[in-house]
């Protein structure tokens, strides 16, 4: 794994905790927890119980969608060269090894299948975080 990648994973880790702590602030003012919190329920029941789960889903879907920037990322960052170097796959370097004309006009298949495969990953995880948010998000089960 090279240090591209890691650096990409590791600068994306504040923006996930800003999130999850604004959906505790916000979860833990909802009615269900007081309500919770007035029967006796105790701090850690109502933090594993009402507010983590709550609080988490939508986390999960931001999580998604950073998963495809930090992919495209990856992607850009090899095919102008700074990214992972050309003894090692990458779909950047695919792409910047068939950049002449010669290559995209007579021989399509050298970038083509390169291309279609980042393009579905990122269309499919994007998908998968759509599908997560309509699936954990309450208001629309209503």
């Amino acid at each position: 794994m090279s240090l591209i990648r890691l650096g990409i994973g590791f600068m994306g880790w504040p923006g996930f905790a800003r999130q999850l702590y604004a959906n505790v602030l916000s979860v833990r003012e909802k009615e269900y927890v007081e309500a919770a919190r007035a029967v006796g329920t105790r701090n850690t029941a109502v933090m594993v119980r009402y507010i983590l789960p709550n609080a988490f889903a939508p986390v999960l879907v931001v999580y998604t969608f950073q998963l495809a920037n930090a992919i495209l990322a990856e992607a850009t960052l090899s095919f102008l060269g700074m990214g992972v170097q050309p003894p090692a796959a990458s779909w950047g370097n695919i792409l910047y090894a068939a950049q002449s004309i010669s290559i995209l006009s007579t021989r399509p298949w050298m970038w083509l299948s390169a291309g279609l495969c980042l393009l579905v990953t990122v269309l499919s995880i994007n998908f998968l975080g759509d599908g997560l948010r309509d699936a954990l998000d309450p208001k629309m089960k209503l």
